[in-house]
């Protein structure tokens, strides 16, 4: 699903476009941000710098995407 498909789905009367549109978004953000940890990690960030960039705790972080 492409950005402009998921701008369709957004603005669509169909509640359920709408949550399939939702689900797309989570799932690429997801995503996007294993990378970017994934980067900062081999980059020397911290787990903490990594939970405050994502507003979220060292640990979480962690537990989320530590080996």
């Amino acid at each position: 699903m492409d950005v402009t498909e998921l701008s369709e789905r957004i603005r669509a009367d169909d509640p359920a476009m709408g949550l399939r549109a939702v689900g797309a978004l989570h799932r690429l953000a997801e995503q996007v941000e294993a990378v970017s940890v994934a980067l900062a990690r081999e980059q020397g960030w911290t787990w903490e710098q990594i939970g405050d960039a994502l507003g979220m705790s060292r640990q979480s972080v962690h537990a989320k995407y530590g080996k």
